[in-house]
């Protein structure tokens, strides 16, 4: 439950002009709420989205809300060329990053659906395509503690759902198209698509951990749950669900608090490496996401997947 004297981001987040700010999935939900925030308080925020046709209307009703204009990038992060080439347009405008939000995302879509390179379009998109976007924005994240003396900050959006992730010795057989995935399905079955949200979810906090550690000075990195949140990412669940969560749920504004405080208000050192839930409290992770030889081995696998792009 949300504590109003925990963190409010009209009270709370400090003036950000100067800040460069990306974040994934802007055009709705979360992401929406959060590049709203960053704009009502003077950043320059890319909004990272795959549909043009929904990102333009969305930075419009932005500036009618407030007054500042977000910019389009266009990423699909289920596609590894489209990641460089997003990565290559930002790069060709801006020297730093201040603040990356690796916040868009899919959830439960039928496993028939794959990235373009044939990855579990979860895992694909939330993990691979995430970690392969932070890695070509490395540059201009060291840029910005070059240019501030402060660690630039990037805000992982995992979920409490992670604890689904199968466990190190079954983790990787369905995350790519072919035989051992198909088995693997099958014996999963109606819950495959769960599992699979977990193994994306707990991956999110392997990549977080893993830059939390990777540049000690440069950067902070952290992941969060940013609690039972009412977005489109229902948009694959039964009707029932999608009811429920139209009547339960949290808002997606409340939903950014998390990872406002995070990416804006927390110290570095208060942040980096640990996983939150709302608002802001520090949670242990359990189950396959605290397997440190599975984190090695999950960082291995992404290194190895972005080869070649």
């Amino acid at each position: 439950m949300h504590r109003p004297d925990k963190f409010n981001p009209a009270r709370d987040i400090p003036d950000l002009s100067g800040k460069v700010i990306i974040v994934t999935g802007g055009n709705s939900g979360i992401g929406y709420e959060t590049v709203k925030a960053l704009l009502s308080k003077n950043a320059k925020v890319y909004l990272a989205a795959r549909s043009k046709s929904k990102a333009i209307p969305a930075i419009e009703q932005l500036y009618t809300e407030t007054g500042k204009r977000a910019e389009f990038l266009a990423l699909d992060l289920a596609d590894s060329k489209s990641v460089r080439e997003a990565a290559e347009e930002f790069l060709s405008k801006e020297q730093k990053l201040d603040i990356l939000f690796n916040n868009g995302g899919v959830m439960v879509p039928p496993t028939d659906q794959l990235t373009r390179q044939g990855y579990d379009l979860q895992f694909g998109t939330n993990v691979l395509g995430h970690f392969f976007l932070t890695e070509l924005l490395l540059p201009a994240l060291s840029a910005s503690h070059a240019h501030t003396s402060l660690p630039a900050r990037i805000i992982n959006t995992s979920s409490d759902l992670y604890t689904s992730a199968p466990k190190r010795d079954i983790f990787f057989e369905a995350l790519k198209d072919g035989t051992e995935r198909d088995a693997r399905l099958k014996k999963w079955g109606r819950r495959a698509p769960w599992t699979l949200y977990g193994a994306s979810k707990a991956g999110n906090i392997f990549v977080a951990n893993h830059y939390a550690k990777a540049y000690p000075g440069v950067l902070v990195s952290c992941a969060l749950h940013p609690g039972i949140v009412q977005t489109g990412l229902q948009r694959n669940m039964p009707a029932i669900v999608r009811a429920a969560a139209s009547l339960m749920f949290t808002s997606p504004a409340v939903g950014a608090y998390t990872q406002l405080w995070a990416g804006t208000t927390a110290t570095a050192q208060d942040m980096n490496g640990k996983y939150f839930e709302p608002v802001a409290v520090e949670k242990a992770v359990k189950g396959a996401a605290g397997d440190k030889e599975l984190e090695d081995e999950v960082i291995k696998y992404l290194k190895h997947a972005i080869e070649g792009f």
